[in-house]
Order: structure tokens, then C-alpha cells, then sequence
């Protein structure tokens, strides 16, 4: 069966063996050394690795035996905000979508940083609009570009697998494009 795959974003200095002891770090193998998972955590009783305090079982293996591992993102816009608050805030605002005009912006965005080009042919002005671009710029997404601009991508064909199988889930996208919203609010404007 399928595990859920979970991804919390949370401040760049969040630490969550700090606030859950009882996690064991997700692992991996690389070049037959067990290394720490980048970001995830397990939060069932999974056999760890007394000598590194890593599950002894590597992610992918760990998954298909059934454990649930959930990845801590961290996210440097979350630091300039002091409260949950805060962040409702400004995500019930419109930003001004006129900034993803402007090239200097765009490359300071999340997840877009490095893909002027197409958000300058895009110009996304929604939520919706960015998660799509979002998506567009995956690498089983990426020969849909022209046709997107020209209207003649569905939702539905964006954000299902292609021949190989692979998609980007819509949930991602939206979270992502949230944050990108966020920024739009807080980067510094010259």
C-alpha cells in the first residue's frame, strides 16, 4: 500500500528532534554509507541505528514495510514571521501580481527563482495561475509551456502522470504558490 506522503513547511531553524525527541531520523544510502534523509522523520516505533541514531531502515525500504516517514521543509520566508497570524493575514490579500514582471523579483521567488523565462512568458497573475506554473516547470511538464500560454492545457491534463508516470501534485503546487504569495507581500520592492 501506498504510504501518504506528508511535508510540513516550518522556519529554517526548526528542529524537530528538538520538539518531538521521541522522532527517529529518516535515512538513506548512499555509496553504501547509511546518511541522514535530508528532512524526514518517523514518528512510529522504526528500528534505529544505535551507533547514528538513524532508522536502520533506509526510507525507500522503510515504506514499503509500511512506516509513514514526514518531511520538515524548511522555508527561510517563514522567518521574518512571528506568529500563524501573521501569515493569515497576508495570504487573505491580494499581492501585486505586476511584480511577476519584474525579473529582480522573480528570482528571489521560491520555487521560480531560476525560471524567468517562462513566468515572464506565463505571467501568472492568481494562485491558481502560479501553482500551474509551478507545475509547468517540472521536467514531465516542461514541453506543455507553448501550449499552456496559448490556453490549450485542461487542469486535468497539467496535473496528471504522463507516459512515464510522473506528475506534480496539485496539493504541492498550491502550497508552493502560497509561499510565493508571501513573498510577493514581504520582499523588499526598489
Amino acid at each position: 500500500m501506498k504510504r501518504p506522503d506528508i511535508d510540513i513547511d516550518v522556519p529554517s531553524n526548526f528542529d524537530a528532534q528538538e520538539v518531538f525527541p521521541e522522532v527517529v531520523r529518516a535515512s538513506r544510502v548512499l555509496e553504501e554509507a547509511l546518511l541522514p534523509h535530508p528532512c524526514g522523520y518517523y514518528f512510529q516505533n522504526i528500528p534505529e541505528d544505535k551507533i547514528s541514531k538513524l532508522s536502520a531502515i533506509p526510507y525507500r525500504e522503510a515504506e514499503d514495510l509500511g512506516y509513514s516517514k514526514i518531511d520538515f521543509l524548511h522555508l527561510h520566508v517563514y522567518d521574518v514571521f512571528q506568529t500563524q497570524d501573521e501569515i493569515r493575514h497576508l495570504i487573505q490579500k491580494e499581492p501585486d501580481w505586476n511584480l511577476m514582471g519584474k525579473k529582480e523579483i522573480v528570482e528571489e521567488l521560491f520555487q521560480l527563482s531560476k525560471h524567468w523565462k517562462t513566468v515572464e512568458q506565463l505571467r501568472p497573475r492568481s494562485i491558481q495561475e502560479v501553482a500551474d506554473v509551478i507545475t509547468i516547470i517540472r521536467p514531465g511538464k516542461k514541453h506543455l509551456i507553448n501550449q499552456y500560454a496559448r490556453g490549450e492545457v485542461s487542469q486535468e491534463e497539467l496535473y496528471s502522470p504522463d507516459s512515464r508516470g510522473y506528475f506534480f501534485k496539485k496539493s504541492h503546487a498550491y502550497g508552493y504558490a502560497h509561499v510565493v504569495k508571501l513573498q510577493l507581500h514581504i520582499l523588499p520592492i526598489s
